[in-house]
């Protein structure tokens, strides 16, 4: 059994590491990690329906989709990320390896004093306020079960990074829902800051377990599926499920109400209506957005290639860019 305690921040690299050792390991692993100011995003869920992207864009915060299910979560530096990987038992379903997974995390808490809880299937809870989610997946015969540990996260980031917003996505990925949530350092008995705490469930949890150092061979790898995937908009936002936006907006050159499609990543349908004056038709700008990748990046270049106030007289291409997102 392995212990791995990484001490790097890169949440990109660090869920190309997940998947490395899901894919790779036949240990059971215990590792602990971190990641820097990110929005980490579930498996099948529309990145653009669970952020505020102006929020998001201003403070240039990375959003990053995982491989396991289940929503979308704030994470930084005070926040510790907890993972198990394990061979799956017959007969087992996922409730019965959450609940396993996530005993030596309850037993480490209760042993500070802290009276935490698992409630539903994969949600810990003090006091009825939710401080760790938990999600699962598998790869062959071995499963990955990660969870997030909120210890003094900042939580006027978490408001401000996540805005679910129904009224202008229509879709079938999946939302989050929004709880009430608490961080672990309010309820303890004694003073503790998060790499303390972090270096107290390496001891307490990871006792019986062999403390793992990553090989070169390991870093290479994991960099290269970093590279592949995890650093890649075409996985971090194009792998939403297909899904559709509405927007309307008062300028002061008139009114631009906006509908168009996702699907795959790219813009499939786009319609545009209002009492804006133009100098070219708009379903000609219509056409030439089709196929444009739906990330602030591309909808903002292209935008600037179209010549877009040509379309939209007196708007300029960053104010059109914000009614894409």
């Amino acid at each position: 059994m392995l212990l791995i305690y990484d001490t790097g921040t890169d949440p990109q690299w660090n869920l190309a590491a997940e998947e490395y050792l899901l894919e790779n390991f036949n240990e059971s692993v215990f590792r602990l990690w971190r990641n820097s100011d990110s929005i980490i995003v579930g498996r099948n869920q529309n990145a653009y329906a669970e952020i505020d992207t102006e929020w998001v864009s201003a403070n240039k915060v990375p959003v990053v989709r995982r491989m396991t299910g289940g929503g979308a979560v704030f994470h930084d530096l005070g926040n510790v990320n907890f993972s198990f990987f394990d061979t799956k038992i017959a007969g087992q379903d996922s409730n019965d390896m959450f609940r396993k997974f996530t005993r030596p995390i309850l037993d480490a808490l209760q042993s500070l004093g802290v009276d935490a809880y698992l409630e539903g299937r994969n949600d810990l809870l003090i006091d009825g306020k939710k401080f760790s989610g938990n999600a699962m997946c598998f790869y062959k015969d071995r499963v990955l079960q990660h969870g997030t540990l909120l210890f003094s996260l900042s939580m006027h980031s978490l408001a401000k990074a996540l805005k679910e917003r129904p009224e202008k996505f229509d879709g079938k990925a999946v939302k989050s829902h929004r709880s009430r949530v608490t961080n672990i350092s309010e309820h303890l008995t004694r003073k503790m800051d998060v790499v303390e705490f972090m270096e107290y469930l390496a001891d307490y949890v990871g006792r019986e377990y062999r403390p793992y150092s990553w090989s070169e061979e390991d870093l290479r790898a994991i960099e290269e599926i970093a590279k592949s995937r995890y650093r890649r908009d075409s996985w971090n936002f194009g792998a939403s499920p297909k899904y559709g936006l509405n927007k309307v907006k008062k300028f002061p050159a008139g009114l631009v109400e906006l509908s168009f499609d996702v699907s795959s990543g790219k813009i499939s349908a786009l319609e545009i209506r209002g009492d804006f004056f133009f100098n070219r038709p708009v379903e000609e700008f219509c056409e030439l957005m089709l196929g444009v990748e739906h990330t602030p990046e591309k909808i903002s270049g292209r935008l600037n290639e179209v010549a877009a106030g040509e379309y939209f007289c007196g708007i300029s291409p960053e104010e059109l860019a914000l009614l894409f997102f």
